[in-house]
């Protein structure tokens, strides 16, 4: 009896893990979300004074217009996004998203990304706040992380990559 037994816990460990390996196999199968500039809705800058909730120097309000496209052949959660803006090349901000988008399979969803930037911060933006005041476009980069829940194929999190890159002109 304690032979059989013995037998019975062996072959069910061994397909225990023998699930947990074709588990694992499969959240390779998990492709990154993919970000793109939302047509016809650019991104844009609006410059905040002191006191506006962007430092005692005062601002800028950012808002991104981001296209997320599933390239799976089945649905999954957009649940993070964390990242650094880059404005000229010189970091203005970080971004923590808690997502929480549902994409379809093949399906894609716009959505807007909003960043604050202080003045008192970021001294490297000289340049950037220029080119902001005199309405010039401003090129940005958003590099980070995503996160998704592919529900029985885990919550495998990409990154880090160039999700967005662009320019920026002010509202």
């Amino acid at each position: 009896m304690r032979r059989a037994l013995s037998g019975i816990m062996v072959v069910t460990l061994a397909m225990g893990q023998a699930g947990c390996a074709a588990l694992e196999g499969l959240r390779t199968l998990v492709q990154a979300p993919q970000f793109s500039e939302a047509e016809g809705q650019p991104a844009e800058i609006r410059l905040l004074g002191p006191g506006q909730g962007a430092g005692p120097l005062g601002g800028a309000a950012i808002r991104i217009w981001a296209r997320v496209r599933n390239p799976n052949p089945f649905g999954l959660t957009l649940s993070t996004l964390q990242g650094t803006l880059f404005l000229e090349d010189s970091r203005a901000a970080d971004a923590d998203f808690p997502l929480g988008l549902p994409l379809t399979a093949g399906g894609d969803s716009v959505i807007p990304l909003d960043l604050r930037v202080s003045f008192a911060d970021i001294p490297g933006l000289a340049n950037a706040i220029r080119r902001a005041v005199t309405g010039d476009p401003l090129p940005y980069r958003l590099n980070g992380t995503v996160g998704v829940n592919a529900g029985q194929l885990g919550t495998p999190t990409f990154g880090p990559m160039n999700l967005l890159t662009g320019e920026i002109r002010t509202r």
